[in-house]
């Protein structure tokens, strides 16, 4: 029996263990929806290609799987480039599925034709086309391989209209793709014992590495055994409960400064970590755990630098770290930590109105549980959410990652609402970020998909206008005002559930009621425009 190219890529999906395309609907991917039908795959469709592939990046990160988006040719493919960018930096295995002008008639300037595989060359893992509607299945086998080994990150295939309307004797489906870890070499990890059992103040920075090699339970023990602290990085937050003792965030920059030993897993060396350089002791031993070579001493030569999985090296390290503890470092951080907390707390307290960033913050962390998944989209009032929110579980959190891309919330929110039913799925937004792709609350009303947005609403960019008004003054601010607009009514005009909120003791309870309503819901709030500077918390724009 003949079957169409469509048909071959919904196999391959379904054989990865893929069960849900997110797309916007094109006519060169028809035959792909027709295929996912007939394999029980979800289609969810978005109203802009951006978000769909944002929705894919998320999913890929929830089920430590593919996530696959589907976008027709030309304006398609293009409108999904920044949320293919922003998977490459959080190491997110996307694949994007392209649809192209037919073979037949390349060059010859058909409907939405354009050169589309070279664009994903720089920030995928490898970009290519299927031109043979028989190599369909071994060819995205080999793309779901090479997205997942390694450094996960995406791939784009571009599938021709001729090669997925093409009939033919279907080849065989291979199977799933499982990527097997890498082993530490030997000698490395005999050097990071002797590194460790001569330092007094070691620190580890546990990032995004640590969730995807599902290391959570290996860092738990290895902390608790030694009395070692731990920092959490990306998607390496919850790995280690924020609420445990030996997790800290506020006394990061004391640790470094005074560390003998900095053991980074699987977390590069960038802005966030002043490039190693900055405020670290230049004294410390570096020890470098990475899934990518090429992130192997970056801005900063390590001491010890080995490509291997997460897991393996915190459970050599335990293994080999028997005895060995550091109570005396451990109690020194706690006490920093909790001065730095003591004054946090005041500015949880505040009760300003309109409402401090802080006062905001506090109200989620309140409602949080272990059945919420939170998102971060935004700039100053995720920054200063990040600081009060003790994220306890990995795969809690969900932000853009270090590519700082905004406009991932509602995407975002949509994969996890539609993978986890039975969580609240709460989006943190700024005004700013929640105009990128707020109308996807369309989508989520579509699909029955009551994920809640609570918007810090300062009427501005306020992360780039503090800055700017600090350094040109009030006057020659500009680029960076918005209007007060009543995102609540937006999403209660497209059927969801809406709710302004003005006095802090009301957040909370605006919070039940928005959930309560089994609506995708928006709760609007209005924050102080300078509440950041009152605090001196203010996050300064990075260059």
């Amino acid at each position: 029996m003949f079957t169409l190219g469509g048909e071959l890529v919904a196999r391959s999906l379904a054989a990865q263990g893929v069960q849900t395309i997110y797309t916007l609907c094109g006519g060169h991917v028809m035959p792909i929806y027709d295929g996912c039908l007939n394999n029980n795959i979800k289609v969810i469709d978005f109203r802009h290609e951006q978000a769909a592939a944002h929705a894919a990046d998320a999913h890929a990160r929830l089920t430590h799987n593919i996530g696959a988006a589907v976008v027709t040719a030309g304006p398609g493919v293009t409108d999904a480039v920044t949320a293919v960018a922003n998977a490459y930096q959080a190491r997110s295995p996307l694949i994007l599925i392209g649809g192209a002008a037919p073979l037949r008639t390349k060059g010859m300037g058909a409907l939405q034709e354009m050169l589309q595989v070279g664009m994903f060359q720089d920030f995928t893992k490898a970009s290519f086309t299927i031109t043979d509607t028989g190599q369909i299945p071994e060819q995205m086998a080999m793309a779901f391989e090479t997205a997942l080994s390694g450094r996960p990150g995406p791939v784009f295939i571009e599938l021709p209209f001729d090669v997925l309307f093409n009939a033919i004797e279907p080849p065989p489906i291979p199977p799933r793709v499982a990527v097997r870890p890498v082993e530490p070499e030997p000698g490395a990890v005999a050097r990071l014992f002797e590194i460790l059992r001569a330092a007094q103040k070691p620190v580890l920075i546990a990032g995004t590495q640590v969730y995807w090699d599902k290391a959570g339970k290996a860092l738990r023990d290895l902390a608790e055994q030694t009395a070692m602290p731990v920092f959490t990085n990306g998607a390496g937050r919850g790995t280690l409960p924020m609420t445990h003792p030996n997790c800290f965030k506020s006394a990061r920059g004391k640790a470094l400064r005074e560390a003998d030993a900095v053991i980074l897993l699987g977390t590069p060396l960038d802005f966030r970590l002043k490039y190693g350089q900055e405020d670290w002791n230049p004294n410390a031993r570096l020890i470098q755990i990475e899934n990518d070579a090429a992130e192997l001493n970056h801005n900063r030569q390590a001491d010890v630098a080995l490509v291997a999985d997460a897991r393996l090296v915190l459970e050599a390290l335990a293994e080999g770290l028997q005895g060995v503890r550091w109570d005396n470092w451990l109690r020194d951080l706690r006490e920093i930590e909790n001065r730095k907390n003591a004054e946090l707390e005041k500015w949880k307290q505040l009760n300003d109105m309109p409402i401090n960033h802080f006062r905001f913050g506090a109200a989620i962390n309140d409602f949080l549980d272990d059945h919420t998944i939170l998102i971060g989209d935004g700039g100053d009032i995720v920054s200063a959410c990040a600081k009060v929110i003790d994220v306890t579980l990995p795969g809690q959190w969900l932000d853009p990652g270090p590519l700082g891309c905004l406009g991932v919330g509602v995407p975002f929110a949509i994969a996890a609402q539609h993978l986890f039913p039975d969580k609240k799925v709460l989006i943190i937004s700024g005004d700013g970020s929640f105009g990128l792709n707020g109308f996807e609350f369309d989508t989520a009303v579509r699909f029955g998909l009551p994920v809640v947005a609570i918007v810090g609403n300062d009427a501005g960019w306020g992360q780039i206008r503090t800055p700017q008004i600090q350094m040109v003054g009030e006057e020659r601010a500009v680029a960076t005002g918005l209007a007060p607009t009543r995102y609540d009514r937006i999403v209660e005009a497209m059927g969801g559930y809406g709710e302004l909120v003005e006095n802090p003791d009301a957040l909370v309870p605006a919070l039940q009621r928005a959930f309560a309503s089994g609506k995708p819901a928006c709760i609007n709030v209005t924050i102080d425009p300078r509440g950041m500077a009152k605090t001196g918390a203010s996050t300064p724009y990075i260059v």
